[in-house]
């Protein structure tokens, strides 16, 4: 059987005006978006992720163009299209700082139209799925981070939604609590099969991770969808280098772009604990001897260069042509 489809968006746009000048945040987005998956939406800060995910949640209206969340059209049913969602930001802590968790989830439970001995279940429920029992009781304000994006999480699943919008859901946590997260993501997904997530993130490896489809947007435009396999596939042709240098900054690479032949993308990443810069290179040539001597007019010391496998960052760079950490 053919899934249904959960989010379906066609020439959407949307202009801001500031200043007297208007801004593009959406440029013409189309997406199509199968229920019972992990929808991924990849780009750098300021793309327009989050512009996308409010207008889906009915929280900002588009400048044109269309969009129907659960069957529904975001504009003329928002209503409807409210019953079937929720929304959880990285970052926010909704709720009132002196309740405890507990409470805030009953205030919400209550808001969501949920019965009293229901809302306590499904409190329960949740308490067990995140494993939040140690910290049911503490006040919202007391809590750390990474407590505060569960409480979030466990917020907005309260009303068992069929469509699940997380936007940067692990932004600001630590390796652990963000891979506890994660996992949570994805266990909701796998456990309801008829549920779907959209997720933006500018975090390639959490992209790659969770998402059985995703969506690049850069400049408030769609420029490449896939699953992570075949979006990878893009830069198959090419060669992808990384290189360690030491004694030259991330500026001295500025020129090698322009003057160097065969690089389709570049970025680099400065470690200043050990004094090591990283150069990632997608390459349509497997000759780097003139990068080498670039490195070493530079007075740089090449500590390792080495081919590796493509990942969803050189993809990004081949299409865009520098790094998604450079933005």
């Amino acid at each position: 059987m053919e899934k249904e489809t959960a989010i379906f968006t066609r020439e959407l746009t949307r202009i801001f005006e500031r200043g007297g000048e208007k801004i593009r945040a959406l440029d013409n987005v189309n997406i199509e978006v199968p229920e019972g998956i992990i929808y991924g939406l990849l780009g750098p800060n300021g793309a327009g992720k989050t512009t996308l995910i409010r207008i889906l949640a009915t929280l900002l209206l588009p400048s044109s163009g269309f969009a129907y969340v659960g069957g529904y059209d975001v504009v003329r049913e928002p209503d409807k299209v409210r019953s079937v969602i929720n929304l959880v930001s990285g970052g926010e802590r909704a709720g009132y700082g002196i309740l405890t968790v507990k409470e805030n989830l009953w205030f919400y439970s209550q808001l969501y139209g949920l019965g009293i001995r229901e809302g306590w279940e499904k409190i329960e429920q949740l308490a067990e799925l995140l494993d939040m029992k140690d910290f049911l009781n503490v006040r919202l304000n007391r809590i750390s981070t990474g407590m505060a994006q569960k409480y979030s999480l466990a917020r907005g699943l309260l009303n068992d939604p069929d469509i699940l919008f997380l936007d940067e859901p692990t932004l600001g946590l630590d390796v652990g609590a963000a891979r506890a997260i994660r996992k949570i993501i994805k266990a909701w997904v796998h456990q309801n099969q008829n549920k779907t997530i959209l997720l933006t993130t500018h975090y390639m490896a959490e992209a790659e991770e969770l998402c059985d489809l995703i969506s690049i947007i850069h400049e408030g435009r769609i420029i490449a969808t896939g699953s992570p396999t075949e979006l990878k596939h893009r830069v198959s042709k090419e060669v992808i280098y990384k290189i360690e240098v030491k004694n030259i900054s991330e500026e001295d690479m500025g020129g090698l772009k322009k003057e160097e032949a065969g690089i389709v993308g570049l970025s680099t990443s400065y470690d200043a604990y050990s004094n090591v810069l990283s150069i990632r290179l997608v390459m349509d040539t497997s000759d780097v001897s003139h990068i080498i001597r670039y490195i070493e007019k530079l007075n740089g010391r090449i500590i390792s260069i080495s081919k590796v496998e493509p990942t969803l960052e050189d993809v990004f760079l081949k299409l865009v042509g520098v790094g998604l950490s450079e933005y």
